[in-house]
């Protein structure tokens, strides 16, 4: 099941690759799910049951074209939001970091950050700004204390995000600003939907990447994750709860900006598009900001 949020209703996405159309859950449910994505996930069992029983083919009449410019992050006001640093040895070790063994280090990225897969995105004047392409899991359930063999069933689904980061700002002293330099306006791009993890032959091994006006920058694959999401979700349940809705960034791959020599960041007028398999692609174009010089 595919669940995309558009303008902030709730839809199932049907069709192929390509030629995706949109079903409101709402109006196809009759009213008895809420149209907002909040109370989608508040009801995601009985979502869930709901569409395992419908034919979607029986929604064409009442299906409509997808416009990108209408997604919104498929969770748009979690009530909470992890992020976790390090996940890939090779991203450690380009951030002159040695691997971690026991948790990687957890940070939060504000909601007010949020948006949907294609916008264009502020670059802060005086901004070092860096892409890291993540997987994203969606938290389906109450989920506290749990073992990682039971992760899989408290996740909603998957998506696509750029944990988009200004280095100034993140690493300023006497302490890092990880939250405050990941959360400007526009830096949580996600979608272009929500996809559960029975829709993947192997939800633990997806390639992502992103390119900079068409060159490749970042590509790996969610295998190579040192705490993969069961891991993630198992150890993020012993320490707090997670609710229905909740967004966690796993970690991106190398191939970041600013772990390049010379360091590169991004500019005005340049392109960023990301993908994950079996997902989908954002696109972000970078603005300046009008007090740059």
């Amino acid at each position: 099941m595919r669940i995309a949020n558009i303008d902030n209703r709730a839809a199932l996405v049907i069709g192929e690759e390509g030629s995706e159309r949109a079903v409101d859950i709402a109006h196809a449910s009759h009213g008895r799910f809420e149209p907002e994505l909040p109370g989608v996930y508040q009801a995601w069992a009985d979502i869930t049951g709901w569409a395992a029983q419908q034919d979607l083919s029986a929604f064409s009449d009442e299906s409509f074209p997808i416009d990108r410019s209408l997604l919104r992050a498929p969770s748009p006001a979690p009530r909470q939001v992890f992020a976790v640093g390090l996940n890939y040895h090779a991203h450690a070790a380009e951030s002159g970091f040695e691997s971690p063994t026991h948790l990687p280090p957890v940070f939060t990225k504000y909601a007010s950050s949020f948006t949907g897969p294609d916008t264009d995105v502020v670059i802060p004047a005086g901004g070092n700004v860096d892409w890291e392409i993540e997987l994203v899991a969606v938290i389906g359930r109450e989920t506290s204390g749990i073992d990682e063999a039971d992760a899989w069933s408290h996740v909603a689904g998957l998506t696509a995000g750029q944990d988009i980061s200004e280095r100034i700002t993140q690493t300023r002293g006497p302490a890092p600003q990880f939250g405050l330099g990941k959360s400007y306006a526009g830096f949580s791009p996600q979608g272009p939907w929500l996809v559960t993890p029975d829709e993947f032959t192997n939800p633990e091994d997806l390639e992502l990447g992103c390119t900079i006006d068409g060159e490749q920058v970042q590509k790996g694959r969610t295998r190579d994750l040192i705490f993969p999401v069961p891991t993630l979700i198992a150890a993020l349940s012993r320490t707090v709860t997670l609710y229905p809705g909740d967004v966690i960034f796993t970690g991106t791959p190398a191939g970041v900006g600013v772990g390049r020599n010379p360091q590169r960041f991004l500019q005005a007028g340049e392109k960023l598009d990301s993908w994950i398999e079996g997902i989908g692609q954002l696109h972000q174009r970078f603005v300046a900001h009008p007090d740059a010089k």
